[in-house]
């Protein structure tokens, strides 16, 4: 185990292994579920060599890792594993009606319950998603230079390997959702193949063509929707039927209980899911993607001056989970997505700022440090920047945010659009770029990125550092 070192000191850490409910981890951060809190040391692990910093938000405990953080996720399990045979960290499996009373009330209860859930449903799938993304990148830049034919047997392969992830994204959620609830995980997976059912996908394509057919469901009219490539309906349905699932085993005896619940579940959860549950999931999925459009049509140079402004902020705390889904769902529904494009400038604001230390610093670990921060943040990976080289330097960071927004202005003003789901950082340019071809709004994103980029290194080198004074990095480092 490369990080068995590092993962029995968070373990200790943070109150033993007692004291762990869940643990899942995303791009840059382990995220713990805790039973008491206060029992967690956070200055301990703030020094703690290959531990950039800690951040309790969204009812989380998060430990930021940097990229590597699977590995150190990895070897807690194994560690945990090895030392005990009745502990077993997994994902979360506390439903909304499972929050402890005693927990923080109002509207941050609500957020604590919605990041937390959020985050341990969609970090799974995250770097697949990418991937995904990146492949419908290339074949972007496949039809904008003529690379290949749309009819050759190389373009068929390679467009189904990067649509099938969002065509069957039912399946996937149904998956991670499950055991989000703290369900079998392979019931709400049938549930979403179901959804994806060739015969219930063809049930759509025909009452589109011919409105005069009609079907029902025991008499019950059905509302067919494509459910393809949708998000909520899915996680709504996954609740649902986890519910029943905790229901039927604790009236069932063990010897029935095997069968008889996926039976009653999938019976129940399925027909209600196409008769009520995805109609009114597929309305919320619309509205919440109307509603974001229409924001952002009241003004788009402002909003991408928020945006550009604020979403290095939300990543201090976690809070940027809660924007992912809208991206997500914008992308499922109306096939663009216009938040994306807003946030681009705004992580190349930091990696802008974290170049100007670079230059500027004398100091040998900090030139160091920053010098590693600046190639994660290219690849969209901000937070061995923020926490171990702009933020503890106040400046940097607060000119980071400065050029984001300037940038997110640029990018709102040309109706910068992403056509793919895809990353940050230089991986995302790919997905900026129009069925039609290269246009302004494509030139807009790239304009807007560099232009942050660049006023933030230069303002940083002048105006970042204005003394040389040694500066202690919330970090001791970010490798072990």
């Amino acid at each position: 185990m490369r990080y068995e070192s590092l993962a029995k000191k968070i373990v200790s850490a943070i109150g033993g292994k007692e004291n762990i409910s869940s643990l899942v981890h995303c791009a840059t951060r382990l995220r713990f579920k805790l039973k008491d809190s206060s029992l967690a040391n956070s200055e301990l692990l703030k020094q703690t060599k290959g531990i950039i910093t800690v951040v309790e938000s969204g009812g989380q405990y998060q430990v930021v890792i940097g990229s590597h953080v699977g590995d150190v996720y990895d070897d807690i399990n194994r560690y945990l594993q090895d030392n005990t045979e009745k502990t077993e960290v997994k994902q979360s499996v506390t439903s909304p009606q499972g929050i402890k009373q005693d927990n923080a009330k109002g509207l941050k209860r609500i957020l604590d319950v919605t990041i937390d859930i959020i985050s341990s449903i969609f970090t799974p799938l995250l770097g697949v998603l990418v991937a995904a993304g990146l492949i419908k990148g290339i074949l972007a830049l496949s039809d904008v230079f003529n690379w290949m034919s749309i009819d050759s047997g190389t373009y068929k392969i390679l467009y189904a390997t990067g649509d099938a992830m969002l065509y069957f994204m039912p399946i996937l959620l149904g998956y991670t959702a499950g055991k989000r609830f703290g369900g079998n995980p392979f019931i709400t997976m049938v549930i979403g193949a179901a959804l994806t059912y060739p015969t219930m996908t063809e049930a759509f394509k025909l009452s589109q063509t011919t409105p005069a057919v009609h079907l029902n469901f025991l008499g019950i009219p059905i509302s067919f929707i494509n459910y393809s490539s949708t998000v909520i309906p899915i996680i709504l349905s996954a609740w649902f039927s986890c519910l029943l699932e905790k229901k039927f085993n604790s009236w069932f005896h063990s010897s029935v209980k095997l069968f008889a619940t996926p039976f009653l579940c999938l019976l129940i959860t399925v027909p209600l899911t196409f008769l009520v549950i995805g109609p009114v999931a597929t309305e919320l999925s619309n509205g919440l993607a109307a509603g974001y459009l229409f924001f952002y049509q009241l003004n788009p140079v402002i909003a991408g001056l928020l945006m550009g402004a604020l979403w290095q902020v939300c990543v201090i705390f976690g809070l940027h989970w809660g924007l992912i889904p809208i991206m997500i769902n914008n992308m499922m529904t109306q096939k663009k997505d216009m938040l994306s494009p807003l946030l681009q400038p705004a992580i190349f604001g930091q990696a802008g700022a974290t170049l100007g230390v670079f230059l500027r610093t004398r100091d040998k670990n900090m030139k160091t440090l920053s010098g590693t921060a600046l190639i994660s943040s290219l690849f969209g990976i901000t937070e061995p920047a923020i926490y171990g080289v702009t933020l503890p330097l106040k400046r940097p960071f607060i000119i980071g945010c400065i050029g984001g927004a300037l940038g997110g202005a640029i990018v709102g003003f040309y109706s910068g659009t992403a056509y793919n789901v895809g990353g940050m950082g230089i991986f995302a340019f790919t997905s900026f770029i129009s069925p039609t071809g290269i246009d302004s709004a494509f030139w807009s994103v790239i304009l807007g990125s560099l232009g942050s980029f660049i006023f933030s290194c230069i303002a940083t080198y002048l105006f970042g550092l204005p003394s040389e004074v040694k500066v202690s990095p919330i970090t001791s480092g970010t490798k072990n």
